[in-house]
């Protein structure tokens, strides 16, 4: 972080893990866990050996510029996190145990939860580490999806993806030259994708940015989502373009039958251009850690390339 975005102390963190926890336990070390770009994320541990996690929405531990709403993008916020948790855990998907939430800004200037501190690691961890282990806990992701997407609801609004990917290309085209080049051919192609897409009454309930870093496992190895601010009703291909994206060679497991070709093929496309346009916007700032969203805007412009090539 630079001078001005601090990651937060024992001291900071203190008011608030004695809120959640009691007064008869005490706060004595502070780990800021890797990958937050819009909340920051810290893991408490106590005076008993227990630990607890702590997730910080402010303007410190937010990384992403303010720019206009996108009815596409990820979500942030307390609230989001709080009506995601309530709604997954209705419907039986495992996500943290909730433990305690601070929207008063009197323990730290900021609203803040506690979740349960899951042990088991991260999938993305585990198909790293363990491949012989790693079959059994993509089947047991599968079978939860299963569930988070038979839950369905009003549709969002048709002209979501394409305002996205249209405003991905003007932001993209704004930072990078080879998008630039062939911003009018981006958004002829995305208006003709759209265009062979057929309306939906109903959508599916997504999570919006499954990857595996965003599975946590439980000591038995099953799975529990994070990051779930971004929990909406959208198309399930949405979902999938995200998956097959994220999972690479283990997508097999979670593929299922049926998808909309059309569709997927916008959101392939809408998907390469944000993660384009995304990380550039974000490397206008101060993010801590540059050198991976350069890779990732550097990979996804090449399939944008590539798809836009293959369409011509």
């Amino acid at each position: 972080m630079t001078a001005t975005r601090k990651p937060l102390t024992r001291a900071d963190l203190a008011p608030l893990a004695r809120a959640a926890t009691g007064p008869h336990r005490t706060l004595t070390a502070v780990t800021r866990l890797r990958g937050g770009s819009r909340k920051g994320v810290y893991r408490l541990t106590l005076d008993d050996g227990t630990t607890v996690v702590a997730y910080v929405w402010s303007a410190a531990e937010d990384y992403w510029d303010a720019g206009p709403s996108d009815p596409f993008s990820q979500g942030t916020g307390l609230d989001l996190f709080t009506a995601g948790h309530d709604r997954l855990t209705a419907v039986g998907v495992r996500v943290p145990r909730l433990l305690y939430t601070d929207a008063t800004h009197t323990r730290l200037p900021a609203d803040a939860a506690i979740v349960e501190d899951l042990s088991g690691g991260s999938l993305e961890d585990l198909l790293h580490r363990d491949p012989q282990t790693a079959p059994a806990a993509m089947e047991r992701l599968a079978d939860l999806l299963a569930t988070l997407h038979a839950v369905t609801g009003p549709r969002v609004g048709e002209a979501a993806p394409v305002e996205g990917a249209l405003r991905s290309i003007e932001e993209a085209a704004a930072r990078e030259p080879r998008i630039a080049a062939v911003r009018e051919e981006l958004t002829a192609r995305v208006r003709e994708l759209a265009a062979e897409v057929r309306p939906r009454a109903r959508h599916t309930l997504i999570h919006g940015e499954l990857g595996p870093d965003h599975v946590l496992l439980t000591p038995d190895g099953h799975p529990v989502l994070i990051d779930i601010e971004g929990l909406r009703h959208a198309d399930v291909e949405q979902e999938h373009v995200f998956l097959r994206l994220r999972f690479g060679r283990h997508y097999d497991a979670l593929r299922v039958p049926g998808l909309d070709e059309h569709r997927l093929r916008l959101y392939r496309l809408a998907m390469h251009l944000g993660l384009v346009a995304g990380p550039l916007r974000l490397l206008d700032g101060d993010f801590p850690d540059p050198a991976p969203m350069r890779a990732i805007a550097e990979h996804n412009l090449q399939q944008t390339l590539t798809l836009l090539r293959s369409a011509s």
